[in-house]
């Protein structure tokens, strides 16, 4: 740090805040610690009554805030990612599109591994919109050694990207409801409702609804039948548990689906089934779905519209922050739901 006059700080990086007091009008900062000065920028600090200012001279090795910000973001992103511009030594990361959240978490934890150097995210796995702050970098010190970035950037190269959210698909989704109680009219269907609300919500469409009873039989060919009208998705409601009625898992198996896992360690959302008919996701959902904001399906139905094969791991690791807490203001996907 060294005191120059401020017509030959053209380029140097100012050390502390500048504060400006106009009476009656204004008081607050002028310049902000780590600007870096410009040709227009005399006039005004001549005004304010700087003649001399503290500032530090950039050097070979050594980065300013804002520069080193950039480069750790830059090197960190991935796909659908937008960085906004530096603040006060900050660089943002927004999602780019609606989509899946993606964070290398292990590659996160060696970044900040880095003394002088930090990186917060969201967490993996979560759905977001589009425009969404999603991480923020910044590096401690006004000014840092260069050497220090090359090494995230290095992380960055070999582990990267570490940031990256994978847009959603648009399905074509079709539902098939279980139970004699709803087949025979006795009473009215609440699933479908409920869950077409949720196919749109990731931009996806419920092509059709088929209703049968409790039969292995009829749900067989009630999956057969979505399959040749085309659906990409096909969700099973009802008959899940364990009574002698509850024949789901038998039906879709019947229809020659590969079971994935038949439960979830999540609650509410235990009795879920994960499935594939060749690459057709088939899903059998707990009654759960009808009463609770929040379950099982919130956190699997953004994974499969984003594309992603769902693996028996993917289902046991769910079991980590798979405890629903039923806040009376529901936060989710901004929650402790899901998270691992």
């Amino acid at each position: 740090m060294e005191i120059v006059p401020v017509e030959q700080a053209l380029g140097m990086v100012l050390c502390h805040d500048l504060t400006q007091i106009i009476p009656n009008e204004f008081k607050g900062v002028a310049f902000k610690k780590g600007h870096i000065i410009k040709e227009e920028d005399i006039p005004r600090l001549l005004d304010i009554g700087k003649k001399s200012i503290y500032v530090w001279e950039m050097k070979e090795g050594i980065l300013h805030e804002n520069d080193a910000a950039k480069r750790i973001a830059k090197g960190a992103m991935g796909d659908k990612i937008i960085l906004t511009q530096p603040s006060e030594g900050k660089v943002n990361l927004v999602a780019g599109c609606i989509g899946v959240l993606k964070i290398n978490y292990k590659a996160l934890e060696c970044i900040n591994m880095i003394d002088e150097a930090m990186f917060a995210t969201l967490h993996t796995d979560i759905l977001v919109a589009e425009g969404d702050i999603i991480g923020g970098t910044r590096v401690i010190p006004l000014f840092i050694d260069e050497y220090k970035i090359k090494q995230i950037e290095d992380i960055c190269k070999e582990e990267g990207p570490i940031v990256w959210v994978l847009p959603l698909k648009s399905m074509k989704v079709g539902i098939i409801t279980t139970g004699s109680e709803v087949y025979d009219g006795r009473i009215v269907d609440k699933f479908g409702p409920i869950i077409e609300e949720k196919v749109k919500g990731i931009g996806s469409e419920v092509i059709k609804q088929i209703f049968v009873t409790d039969s292995v039989d009829m749900i067989a060919d009630a999956v057969r039948e979505l399959l040749i009208d085309g659906a990409e998705m096909i969700l099973v409601t009802g008959g899940m548990s364990v009574d002698p009625d509850d024949v789901t898992p038998k039906g879709i198996k019947e229809a020659g689906a590969k079971i994935i896992s038949y439960g979830a360690p999540v609650l509410p959302g235990s009795m879920f089934l994960m499935s594939y008919i060749g690459d057709i996701p088939v899903m059998g959902l707990p009654g759960c779905i009808m009463y609770s904001k929040r379950t099982v399906l919130d956190l699997i139905l953004p994974k499969v519209a984003a594309n992603e094969k769902i693996t028996k791991m993917d289902i046991i690791k769910l079991g980590h922050g798979g405890m629903c807490l039923n806040c009376e203001i529901c936060s989710f996907p901004r929650c402790s739901f899901g998270k691992w």
